[in-house]
């Protein structure tokens, strides 16, 4: 009878511990199967998530992203493009004013683009969703990298957009090291939900954590790619 307390104990942490793993590898699920569908259904605008910029060219991964919005562009899918990311101190060109240029130089109108910002999937959101909600542009489809698509859906609806499924077909970003990237949105994603995707993105800015960057060139957990992808 002695040890039945610790045994106890040993249980709930058990469980608990099952619990928190379960929850992960569930999360992991989602992330993986959000990123391999790709939606067929029209909508009002199309929303890219910035990327590294190489003064003031886009990277070969922002590239893949601009290059898949000029794809449903040009097939009708939506009239309006709003693209997002920031810059690093020092910087002389922003990633959004970077993809501006490029969709212009490819056949999008000027005044058919909405230029943004943002440091993180948050703050990307939160620098267009404004001027989409007073142009009356709710349904978007997200623009990112397979493994970014579910948090940035999420980081959308979340900012009273409605999101659908767009990912880059074929993304440059190195093969090897995709499982840090998985690694990293199954933590973010795993906290945002129970947490706020808001919170987590000004927790992670406060405490100058990389944990809630995804679109763009803020702090951030450094990988083995060619051009700092995140």
């Amino acid at each position: 009878m002695i040890f039945w307390p610790l045994k106890l104990a040993f249980r709930i942490v058990t469980l608990v511990v099952l619990a928190v793993v379960g929850y992960f590898a569930v999360t992991f699920v989602q992330i993986w199967l959000t990123g391999r569908h790709h939606s067929s259904a029209n909508a009002q605008a199309i929303l890219v998530f910035g990327t590294a910029e190489l003064n003031g060219k886009p990277s070969a991964e922002l590239r893949a992203r601009l290059n898949e919005a000029l794809t449903l562009y040009d097939a009708g899918r939506a009239p309006w493009v709003a693209v997002t990311g920031g810059n690093q101190p020092g910087d002389v060109y922003t990633e959004a004013g970077v993809s501006a240029t490029f969709l212009e130089a490819h056949g999008v109108p000027k005044n058919r683009i909405v230029v943004g910002g943002g440091d993180d999937t948050w703050q990307n959101v939160q620098s267009v969703a404004g001027q989409l909600l007073a142009r009356h542009l709710t349904t978007v489809l997200v623009v990112t990298d397979p493994f970014h698509e579910d948090r940035a859906m999420a980081n959308a609806s979340s900012q009273g957009l409605s999101p659908l499924p767009a990912p880059v077909s074929n993304s440059p970003t190195v093969n090897f090291s995709l499982w840090r990237y998985y690694l990293k949105e199954t933590i973010a994603v795993g906290l945002g939900r129970i947490i706020g995707y808001g919170t987590l993105s000004s927790w992670s800015r406060g405490l100058h954590l990389p944990l809630a960057v995804g679109g763009s060139r803020g702090p951030r957990i450094r990988l083995p790619s060619p051009s700092g992808v995140v």
